[in-house]
């Protein structure tokens, strides 16, 4: 097997339930690009015996037929080695053939039977979800030796029909398995083994482009910088991911073009919304649909779902938390650059530091338990939140983008700042973050509020410094 890159705990679970020694259903699901198929094909690899991969509706002139799609699963069972039999032509038959096809090559071991991006697969009104629900019921949870593994990068089709079918599958799977972006730990170590020399300072901006993505890490060439990397992937005349952002989406979603309607509004504002809020902005009507949309986006990991501290349920808020979405809004679709190596030209300058500044808060965010790591609070449990209080004439708004709020009743007030050299607190700012700390102490007195700063490497020490009882540094969120 290839060595993969983190995933030791996902590893450790697919084999368990490789080694179950009874039937097994898994299903595993993600981000598109995130690695799914290659973590699948890797664990299961010396034990597949059948592997198929469902049409793209998208990348075609027109979208897959029943009839397309049927004809690709009887090419499968050809390549896999199957003969003698006639295309099907349902997927009752398809999936009867698979039964018999898995019978011939029966030897006592264990069989893998791997279906890619399955959600491609269910065209309309081809009973495909009722042909595998008899697949699985009718036939594989018998065979003790048989472990099914299907994957999506479709979350709500995966989430609806699979996760959470209230009808035939309902309870039948075994194992359910999200898949995560990279960690920077994780993106470190993937850079290494493709001998690619970066500073963690560099790792982490390549983190605020592309998030932890492995299909987007791996197109980082050796001989260039950073900043040509990141010409060479979205600004020159050949640019790798020139057309990523919609062609994400299209492969993803079903109603993309309203996934991409809140995708686009949520980043007008790192806290974000709520969904009566996004419901207005986009004309997308509140209801069924629009539920199912942001938990599909949620699952992808394109956007979080938060309840604001201090609240006590009512109004939760929906942001923006996809890097790659963050950089592609702001300097792809917003701005007709013509510039081939626009990056490597303008990187000093205030527009692309004062998005560093965003997106390094966003960084932070998905790396809270490595700061909870650094800060030796590991095991105590904790929500994470921001803190949002509009001002008024006679009241100071205040905005924390985020809040780690622990169960031993301490919360640490997180302020990040995205530096080169080391940050320096001076007197205005060291009483802006006093009077903030004032302020939460009087709001909420049964608590005690850390003022925590996170940045790229331990602040100047000064008169001013002190405001912060504790710091976190790049090299604290790159603990594994």
């Amino acid at each position: 097997m290839e060595t993969i890159i983190g995933r030791k705990r996902e590893i450790a679970e697919l084999r368990r339930h490789l080694e179950s020694g009874h039937a097994e259903f898994i299903a595993v699901y993600g981000r598109r690009r995130v690695g799914k198929t290659f973590l699948i094909n890797e664990v299961f690899r010396e034990c597949m015996v059948f592997h198929h991969t469902g049409l793209s509706p998208y990348d075609r002139s027109r979208k897959s037929s029943l009839k397309d799609q049927l004809q690709n699963f009887y090419f499968s069972l050809i390549r896999n080695g199957m003969d003698g039999v006639k295309q099907p032509t349902s997927w009752m038959e398809a999936f009867f053939l698979l039964e018999q096809f898995l019978e011939r090559q029966e030897n006592g071991t264990r069989q893998v039977v791997f279906i890619d991006e399955l959600p491609w697969m269910d065209t309309p009104r081809s009973g495909f979800l009722v042909a595998l629900e008899a697949f699985w019921n009718g036939w594989c949870n018998m065979q003790h030796n048989i472990c099914l593994v299907v994957c999506g990068s479709a979350t709500s089709w995966m989430l609806d029909n699979i996760i959470n079918n209230k009808g035939g599958l309902y309870g039948r799977l075994t194992c359910e398995m999200k898949l995560a972006p990279f960690s920077l730990h994780e993106c470190e170590e993937f850079f290494q083994s493709r001998n690619i020399r970066m500073s963690r300072y560099n790792i982490v901006q390549a983190y605020m482009v592309l998030g932890g993505i492995p299909y987007y890490l791996d197109y980082f060439q050796p001989d260039f910088s950073l900043a040509q990397n990141i010409d060479a992937l979205f600004f020159s005349r050949k640019a790798k991911l020139g057309d990523e952002f919609k062609r994400l989406f299209n492969s993803v979603f079903a109603n993309a073009e309203d996934c991409m309607k809140i995708v686009r509004f949520l980043d007008k504002r790192h806290s974000g919304f709520t969904r009566e809020e996004i419901s207005k902005a986009t004309g997308i009507p509140t209801g069924g649909q629009f539920s199912k949309m942001l938990t599909a986006l949620a699952g992808s990991d394109f956007i979080t779902r938060y309840q604001p501290f201090g609240t006590d349920g009512g109004r939760q808020y929906y942001r923006l938390s996809d890097c790659f979405c963050w950089f592609w809004l702001h300097f792809k679709e917003r701005k007709d650059i013509k510039e081939e190596d626009y990056w490597q030209h303008h990187l000093n300058e205030s527009e692309i530091s004062s998005w560093r500044g965003i997106v390094f808060e966003e960084v932070c965010m998905q790396h809270v338990r490595q700061i909870k790591s650094a800060l030796q609070v590991a095991g105590v449990s904790s929500v994470e939140s921001s803190y949002i209080v509009k001002g008024d004439k006679n009241n100071e708004g205040m905005q924390i983008d985020l809040i780690i709020d622990r169960a031993d009743d301490v919360v640490n007030v997180c302020e990040m700042k995205f530096t080169k050299s080391p940050f320096i607190v001076g007197k205005a700012y060291s009483e802006v973050i006093r009077r903030r700390q004032s302020v939460l102490q009087e709001t909420f007195p049964k608590k005690s509020f850390n003022m925590t700063l996170v940045t790229t490497e331990p602040p100047a020490r000064n008169e001013y410094s002190d405001a912060f009882v504790s710091t976190i540094t790049l090299d604290d969120l790159f603990l594994s």
